[in-house]
């Protein structure tokens, strides 16, 4: 079973790396792009079938190591 686990900054926390990317962006020549914010994505197999069970355990890894919970928000998503 693969599943994927994306974090990002939570909205009122500044981002420095989405603002480099940002300008970088506009260096380019890349027009109309209002804002950037930067995250991390973790793509996960997993075995067994039981995805309730993945879910809660991807979410244990998530709030122990995945993601920063005080500056970070995360979603699991189990992947058909």
């Amino acid at each position: 079973m693969k599943a994927r686990v994306t974090v990002t900054l939570k909205s009122g926390v500044l981002d420095p790396q989405g603002k480099a990317i940002e300008g970088a962006l506009r260096s380019l020549g890349i027009s109309g792009v209002a804002s950037v914010r930067q995250g991390k994505v973790f793509d996960i197999e997993i075995d067994g079938g039981d995805a309730a069970a993945a879910e809660a355990a991807l979410k244990d890894a998530a709030d122990k190591l995945l993601a920063n919970t005080v500056i970070e928000n995360y979603r699991v998503e189990v992947l058909p």
